[in-house]
């Protein structure tokens, strides 16, 4: 009888041990994305300040901008619309980046994520872009805004028709460690994502500022 209890008791401890740990767990991994969370926010808000003073200098849109943070994995929201009058993320989104696989770039350049101003690249390219007309797409919602990028990296984006556009192919919900859809170098969202960009920026009487950086 004794060695049934001593079995019984052995069985509650480990039962024990593994709820304690199960419950550790749960907060490292909590902690872990709050720090993420953290860490993220801190970088976005650094960046806004810098292009709030860029707006400001450009005369152009200050109620909001987007940034566009390339060092996060494709598989997660990397696509911000930051509000500058609340200091905080107002939307996030999904985005693809290109695929470098064009005929103007090396076969190293196609391992990863890099990025090119080059024409028939099909990278991303970095920096500081106008975001300029809305007109006609024939990918997603046939909606598109002309991207006019504003420094030496980015600045052929619009002989390259690197637009902004949605394409039903990329999810609404983070998807990470999957990745999603490359494209030819265009910041594409998913449909319902443009629909909401679309109400924030068809009505703005000044361009908007649209950042990609890493």
């Amino acid at each position: 009888m004794k060695s049934v209890y001593k079995c019984i008791f052995l069985i509650l401890c480990l039962l024990l041990y593994s709820c304690k740990n199960d419950n550790a767990s749960a907060k490292q991994r909590e902690s872990v994305a709050d720090a993420e969370s953290v860490e993220l926010f801190d970088r976005l808000s650094g960046k806004a300040g810098e292009a709030y003073q860029y707006c400001v200098s450009e005369d152009i849109n200050t109620d909001f901008c987007v940034l566009v943070d390339m060092m996060i994995p494709s598989g997660k929201y990397r696509f911000f619309v930051w509000d500058f009058n609340t200091q905080s993320i107002a939307h996030q989104y999904l985005v693809t980046h290109g695929t470098c696989d064009g005929s103007s770039v090396s076969p190293e350049m196609r391992k990863g994520v890099n990025f090119s101003n080059l024409s028939n690249s099909h990278c991303s390219s970095l920096g500081k872009y106008k975001i300029g007309k809305r007109d006609y797409s024939s990918w997603g919602i046939n909606v598109k805004y002309w991207l006019h990028g504003q420094e030496s990296t980015n600045n052929k984006a619009a002989d390259r028709v690197v637009v902004l556009h949605s394409w039903e192919v990329i999810p609404d919900e983070e998807v990470h460690p999957i990745k999603i859809a490359r494209s030819w170098g265009c910041p594409a969202v998913s449909n319902q994502a443009m629909r909401e960009l679309d109400d924030l920026l068809k009505n703005k009487a000044k361009s908007t500022l649209l950042w990609i950086f890493n």
